[in-house]
């Protein structure tokens, strides 16, 4: 791929799919792929790494998109809320979040959900205080955060009941 003087080319496996594109080395990851690669599911909040809106999966562990350059997950596995499930079906996090209210207006929901999956695939059967620690860097606005835990401890049953 041909780039212009003071851009790279960035490669990154994007929620399965092998994706190139152009940035300069300071491109942050969430405009990378909010505006680079067209995936807005990824929300900016604070933008200072505080808010945990901006959250998604890199090999499979929480990151920061507004703290992290786009160059710096050259070859990296990255998973955002858009690779969660097929087109058109909710994941069983998803779902959690749905039918336990663990969600309002849902700008914080992208982030918590990155952090849900991967506590999960760390721990399948944490304890609500594990749950709250976990989710700690995660901010919401909108509810007091029982909808949110309920939420997890419901993916975190179905998972357990389907293996």
């Amino acid at each position: 791929m041909e780039t212009r003087e003071g851009t790279v080319a960035v490669e990154i496996t994007v929620n399965g799919e092998k994706r190139v594109g152009i940035a300069e080395p300071r491109t942050l990851l969430c405009d990378f792929l909010r505006h680079g690669l067209g995936l807005t599911g990824t929300h900016v909040g604070c933008e200072q790494g505080v808010c945990g809106a901006c959250t998604v999966l890199v090999d499979g562990r929480p990151a920061r998109s507004c703290l992290t350059f786009a160059v710096q997950v050259e070859g990296a596995d990255v998973r955002t809320v858009e690779g969660m499930a097929p087109p058109g079906a909710l994941s069983d996090v998803q779902e959690a979040f749905r039918s336990e209210h663990g969600l309002q207006c849902g700008f914080c929901t992208p982030g918590f959900l990155a952090s849900t999956e991967a506590l999960l695939a760390e721990n399948p059967e944490p304890t609500d205080t594990e749950i709250r620690e976990y989710l700690a860097g995660n901010v919401c606005r909108c509810t007091g955060y029982q909808g949110i835990v309920a939420a997890v401890r419901c993916a975190a049953d179905t998972r357990r009941a389907r293996s």
